[in-house]
């Protein structure tokens, strides 16, 4: 994929890891669209972070 193409959005990303809130989960303004690329990428680096650890 080349920077700055255009790819259909397959998943539904929780711009907040959600990290089993159901709350968190179901809630609307915390999804975005992403291809499953960029969301395995973004999830990756999450769970990489101390941040999003449990």
């Amino acid at each position: 994929m080349q920077v700055g193409s255009l790819t259909k959005a397959t998943v539904v990303d929780h711009i907040i890891p959600h990290r089993g809130d159901m709350i968190l989960f179901w809630d609307e303004t915390n999804w975005q669209p992403l291809c499953t690329r960029c969301h395995n990428r973004k999830t990756r680096v999450e769970d990489m972070h101390i941040l999003y650890k449990y």
